[in-house]
């Protein structure tokens, strides 16, 4: 009888040690370096999915060295690849909508399919002068399965290059993806000075799963060309952490644990 208890033991210890790792596992915030290939999850009635992958993906860059503030120009070019169903539902990025450093960087392809999408983006992948890459894809189709995902984030990690994959109105299958949100559009705060201009990004964020991080959510919004996040309260950290109070003393927002 003594054999079962202690495996019964054994078993209810692993769980705990297990539950623990959980629970010290690192809070997201900003500041971060980009993970090689993250998945972000919205609806197609608003652009807040596109929206949220550029704002990550610039806030890699940044974290990465590459500041839209200094005065050093970031040449590299950025690829956004759309499939024909994404743009039916919203249309293709808007140019002079984009962030003024990237207007004049964007390198657009309009893929007929799925298919299509994938490999532009596997091959942008592999161009280590791109800065980052952003994906579109509506749905889920059959040939974004585990083994194309496995391939991007193979792709992704090898030549350095980050990818920002956006599914429109999309189950969350299963993914090789090292960090996958779900996004909603947020009510903006409305502006200073004038209160009929049109207030900052926000979006309500999810992230769900992570390689590294604990799941979370935040209200993420646009700081001046900085991404700014706020957790809820039953996130907050009793105390900062030192990482926090070094970023405060540069003028850069404070991040959420």
């Amino acid at each position: 009888m003594s054999r079962p208890d202690m495996s019964f033991s054994t078993l209810g210890k692993g769980c705990d040690l297990a539950a623990l790792s959980a629970t010290r596992a690192k809070r997201w915030r900003t500041g971060l370096d980009a993970p090689a290939h993250s998945e972000v999850f919205a609806g197609s009635d608003t652009a807040c999915g596109a929206a949220l992958a550029l704002a990550l993906a610039r806030d890699g860059l940044q974290a990465a060295g590459h500041d839209p503030l200094s005065e050093v120009e970031d040449r590299r070019q950025v690829l956004w690849v759309q499939d024909a169903a994404t743009i039916r539902l919203t249309g293709r990025p808007y140019r002079h909508g984009l962030p003024h450093e990237l207007r004049h960087r964007l390198i657009h392809v309009a893929a007929k399919t799925p298919e299509d999408a994938l490999f532009a983006l596997e091959e942008g992948l592999r161009c280590r002068d791109l800065a980052f890459v952003i994906g579109e894809l509506a749905g889920n189709p059959k040939a974004l399965d585990f083994t194309a995902s496995r391939r991007l984030s193979l792709t992704a990690e090898k030549h350095g290059v980050p990818l920002w994959l956006v599914r429109l109105d999309a189950q969350a299958e299963l993914s090789s993806a090292r960090m996958r949100w779900r996004v909603e559009a947020a009510a903006s705060s409305p502006p200073r000075w004038n209160a009929e201009a049109p207030g900052r990004a926000s979006w309500h964020a999810e992230l769900f799963r992570a390689r590294i991080h604990a799941p979370g959510k935040w209200t993420l919004h646009d700081d001046d060309g900085r991404l700014a996040a706020v957790a809820p309260a039953s996130q907050q950290p009793a105390t900062p952490d030192h990482g926090d109070m070094a970023r405060a003393t540069v003028g850069r927002s404070l991040a959420a644990l």
